[in-house]
């Protein structure tokens, strides 16, 4: 029996890339710190180990014994600016798991990284894994962005020195097991009916369950070395709020929001972030917002891994369910 270690199951993506394991017939391993959450886990299999992103010996020690590592875990910010912290989680620790992976003798590190890793549209599009990074060079830069693109860098690298490692993309991921909860948090504000519009920005939408199928296929059928993007369904944010009042039972937000108005909210969070403090939103994120590079394609995916996705509605009324089962919503 095959054991998978994965750092960071206790997220979205992670929660449930270990549910997809064991329901496979997996061994699972999972790395945890004493602060981690896991009880949203405890119908699943898993064998908790304690170890720290920032000490590869505690990992390495960790890794013992499995035949493939699973990175999930990675910081998330919205803030613009690069911090000390979320290099040291997204960019070092990746570079300890690497480490890591060398010393136990794992064979394959199945390395996930994002979009915001790859690339936007410049031409209306799709992106695929052949996209250059230019997050920068629009605008859309950030301290997530940036980081992650490190982080994918550092994977490459350890590659080019003899490490069997595989990439993988995710998009805008929802599904059930988001405790925290990550991009489910739009799930909840808009069945509470606290988003006030919609913005007609692009982003690429799919279930976290469709994303731990392909993470397990790229795992058993990857090539060493390639990027494969895991994603969805190219929608519109308000046809995602849409998506979500349906499944919710409720009324989606009916008001487009001003581009102008939403600039001013960015340009007051960016003063907010420079004073020290943790705007909701910035100029960023209002880019973000409005914007309709974000399109990406999972040919590649479908064509070597076999990857498919299904309706976006099903991973929309399973969180539903599961945040209303867990007193979330």
């Amino acid at each position: 029996m095959p054991t998978a270690a994965i750092t960071g199951a206790s997220g979205l993506l992670g929660g449930n890339l270990a549910a997809r394991l064991v329901e496979d017939g997996h061994r699972v391993v999972a790395t945890r710190r004493s602060s981690t959450r896991i009880d949203h886990l405890a119908d699943l299999a898993i064998d908790w180990r304690d170890a720290d992103r920032d000490a590869p010996a505690q990992l390495a020690a960790a890794f013992a014994g499995c035949d493939v590592v699973f990175h999930c875990a990675a910081a998330v910010t919205i803030a613009r600016d690069v911090t000390a912290a979320m290099t040291a989680a997204n960019v070092t620790g990746t570079r300890n798991v690497v480490e890591a992976c060398r010393r136990a003798g794992v064979a394959r590190l199945v390395h996930v990284s994002s979009v915001v890793a790859v690339g936007l549209s410049t031409d209306g599009r799709p992106c695929d894994e052949t996209a250059r990074w230019n997050f920068d060079e629009l605008g859309f830069v950030d301290a997530y962005a940036t980081t992650k693109h490190q982080a994918e860098q550092v994977v490459t690298a350890a590659v080019g020195d003899g490490l069997d490692a595989v990439v993988v993309n995710p998009t805008y991921l929802f599904g059930p097991r988001d405790v925290r909860p990550s991009s489910g948090k739009l799930i909840i504000d808009v069945a509470r009916r606290r988003v006030p519009g919609w913005t007609p920005g692009f982003n690429n939408f799919v279930d976290a369950r469709d994303v731990a199928r392909g993470m397990v296929a790229a795992w058993q059928r990857g090539v060493r070395g390639e990027r494969y993007i895991l994603g969805g369904h190219d929608l519109t944010y308000g046809e995602v709020m849409r998506a979500i009042a349906a499944a919710a039972g409720v009324r989606p937000p009916r008001l487009r929001v001003p581009h102008a108005i939403a600039r001013l909210v960015g340009a007051w969070g960016d003063v907010l972030e420079k004073m020290g403090k943790d705007p909701i939103v910035n100029s960023t994120q209002i880019r973000y917002a409005f914007t309709d590079r974000f399109r990406f394609t999972s040919a590649k995916a479908e064509r070597e891994l076999g990857y498919r996705f299904g309706p976006l509605a099903t991973a929309l009324e399973d969180a539903v369910a599961w945040f209303r089962t867990h007193g979330m919503l």
